[in-house]
């Protein structure tokens, strides 16, 4: 039996690099689980791999795609059968553009019925993240204040939520006004366009002449390195994407400063992190989506696995929502 499968062999713009192919399907070994995948979102973080920001963090032949929800279809020895037709985010496993994903049984992570597909295939890359940075990295608190670009991506917007559910105060920053009044209902607490605004004086107003707590940089080059300037001393700038495509050079950025500079990867923690806290983490993310409390976007257009390079476009033009892929 066969299944399809998105690959790229080398880098560069997606509607030239990429491949539908079709791939053997291997039955699950000791421990693992077959996951038939229904829907996966497209996030800068799935394609921006494909066109070769971080060529030394990607092995060719490739394949994109870090999150979707799928049903268990078929289980390896050792592993209980009891888990076919369960919906589960495959992780730590095989990458999701493809029909089939294996992964181990215990990095499944099981979806409640009350979230739906759409919800669902959401929960992993940016509500993890910024939970991370926000509990573990940061441990943001009433009195703090964040500061993150890109504020209408859809990490922006659960930054925005966090704040409201943890307590601090969160500036967004963005270059339109398209999602301001969705970003104060959310809980941010100001919201600032980029083209028109004076930052620097609009933040020390906000901050009484303080400066932010910490900062978030999604989009990199001299948006990121900005950053700095809004900071308290001892301020920490957590650089998480490269929407831009440009890295900042932080060195430059924080010279005679006492702001700190850390990376977040993902992939790192996943790699780092104890069974106890995936656990753990997961637990309290998925409960805040199921109670409502935590919303992922709202979707946009949704597309065939096979139409992934439309699906591309559509997602990196202007269209409002998160765009699906469906199997």
């Amino acid at each position: 039996m066969k299944a399809k499968v998105i690959r790229y062999y080398r880098f560069g713009d997606p509607s030239e690099v990429l491949c539908i192919e079709e791939k053997e399907l291997v039955p699950p070994g000791p421990g693992e689980l077959s996951v038939r995948m229904r829907a996966r979102p497209i996030n800068p973080s799935d394609v921006i791999p494909v066109r070769g920001a971080y060529p030394h963090r990607t092995v060719l032949p490739a394949v994109p795609g870090f999150e979707g929800v799928g049903v268990v279809e078929a289980v390896g020895p050792g592993v209980s059968t009891q888990l076919l037709g369960r919906r589960v985010l495959p992780l730590k496993g095989e990458n999701t553009w493809q029909e089939v994903v294996k992964t181990l049984d215990r990095h499944a992570i099981f979806v409640p019925d009350e979230i739906n597909d759409e919800s669902a295939s959401q929960i992993y890359i940016n509500p993890i993240t910024a939970w991370l940075i926000c509990m573990d990295m940061l441990q943001l608190t009433y009195g703090d204040t964040l500061i993150v670009n890109a504020g209408g991506s859809a990490i922006g917007r659960i930054f925005a939520q966090l704040s409201k559910i943890l307590g601090f105060r969160m500036i967004a920053l963005t270059r339109n006004d398209h999602h301001t009044a969705e970003l104060y209902r959310l809980g941010a607490y100001s919201v600032l366009n980029t083209m028109e605004e004076l930052l620097q004086e609009r933040i020390a107003e906000i901050t009484e002449g303080c400066g932010a707590s910490a900062a978030v940089d999604c989009i990199g080059g001299a948006d990121g390195e900005r950053l700095v300037s809004f900071l308290r001393p001892h301020g920490t700038v957590i650089s998480v994407g490269l929407l831009s495509g440009i890295a900042p050079i932080w060195h430059e950025a924080t010279q005679g400063t006492q702001v700190k500079v850390k990376l977040f990867w993902l992939k790192h923690w996943v790699e780092r992190c104890s069974q106890e806290q995936w656990e753990q983490v997961f637990n309290e993310v998925i409960e805040l989506v199921r109670n409502g409390r935590l919303l992922m976007a709202n979707i946009g257009p949704t597309y065939e696995l096979t139409n992934v390079k439309q699906a591309i476009a559509a997602a990196e033009s202007s269209i409002l929502g998160k765009v699906l892929l469906l199997s």
